[in-house]
């Protein structure tokens, strides 16, 4: 017969074993590699750096849209921003019902994740997460936490019904007008500006915003998706413009019947309790896109920068994709099917596996 202390023993041991593998460090030749926690949320992956300006801070990042594969570009950027630079990135994913990443399906869980996060990083297209979950969103909007949006972003939700309709992209009401996308990134969805898989674009620099602290090492921006217009909320500084090319090589010629539109933003919103949050809004932001040097600096460069931590912003930060990095030609539901988020869980695992198939079997 086992007595009582034994298994209170026995759990104790347990109970250690379990929050000694949830913060696995491996320490070889003096350097230290964070293991990604273990994880009882489905939707989740958790990156942890152990070094940089980073440590400490807290970034959530969503992917939920239906076309640009923001399920292969957020983990991506999550591993840079841990890896390189010690913050923990927590990438939540929208779900079918047997735990594979669905892109676009709304069915998400654990967004409390917010309540301790320091930035929130988006790639949603129209959304329409539960109540529950969306509340958390609200509330860390309330406090004026710092937002980066990406892409489909501007147009994040669409909400029918209950308390949080105002947030939907096309919401009319004088008091939040254009929704969560006018009135927290800057613009809500317009339009096309250039054809996808027909016409890519440069991103040049504006003049007068050169020097800004996002653009610190930035050249060269190329990228596959095509423009979107945009008319970006009065005050709101525009880095970047987009000049649409007609081809998909950076050395296409420009297509001179569309003028130049802005495709990068930084701006400032005020929650709900008065605080002033930094926003940086790109309307590109594909997968593909990622595959840019330029383009990815800049992402991590407004991470630093949305954090107030601007003085860490270095023109030779490493922003080399962590692990293989193999994105589909992005389009609607061209994902990879059978892909757990689990599956991307440290530093080497392909984002994402070529072996799993899109819609079109590649």
């Amino acid at each position: 017969m086992v007595s009582r202390a034994a298994v209170v023993s026995l759990s104790s041991s347990r109970s250690v074993f379990m929050a000694t593998l949830s913060s696995l460090v491996l320490i070889v030749g003096g350097a230290a590699f964070a293991f990604p926690a273990l994880q009882d949320n489905p939707h989740l992956v958790v990156y942890e750096g152990t070094d940089g300006p980073g440590v400490g801070k807290h970034i959530v990042l969503i992917a939920g849209d239906h076309e640009y594969r923001s399920e292969e570009i957020l983990p991506a950027m999550g591993r840079i921003l841990a890896k390189n630079l010690g913050f923990k990135s927590s990438v939540f994913f929208t779900l079918d019902d047997e735990s594979f990443i669905e892109p676009g399906s709304s069915n998400i869980a654990g967004l409390d994740a917010l309540d301790t996060a320091d930035l929130l990083i988006v790639g949603l297209r129209f959304q329409d997460f539960s109540a529950e979950e969306m509340q958390h969103v609200v509330d860390y909007l309330d406090r004026g936490g710092p937002v980066l949006g990406i892409r489909t972003s501007t147009h994040a939700f669409r909400i029918t019904e209950g308390p949080f309709v105002k947030y939907t992209w096309d919401y009319a009401g004088e008091e939040y007008e254009g929704g969560f996308g006018r009135q927290v990134l800057g613009e809500t969805w317009v339009g096309h500006y250039g054809e996808n898989h027909e016409q890519s674009s440069i991103i040049l620099p504006t003049e007068d915003q050169a020097t800004h602290p996002i653009m610190r090492g930035v050249s060269d921006i190329h990228v596959q998706s095509g423009g979107y217009r945009a008319d970006p909320m009065p005050g709101s500084i525009i880095l970047g413009m987009g000049q649409v090319l007609n081809g998909m090589d950076p050395d296409s010629p420009p297509d001179l019947g569309k003028e130049l539109l802005p495709v990068a933003w930084t701006r400032t919103y005020q929650g709900g309790n008065g605080e002033q949050g930094r926003v940086f809004t790109t309307t590109h932001g594909a997968s593909e896109d990622f595959l840019n040097p330029g383009f990815r600096r800049m992402l991590v460069n407004a991470a630093l920068w949305a954090l107030g931590l601007e003085d860490s912003i270095k023109a030779d930060i490493e922003v080399s994709p962590v692990g293989p990095y193999n994105p589909v030609l992005f389009g609607f539901d061209s994902y990879r099917r059978g892909v757990k988020p689990s599956d991307l869980a440290g530093w080497e695992t392909p984002i994402m596996s070529e072996s799993k198939a899109t819609r079109d079997g590649g």
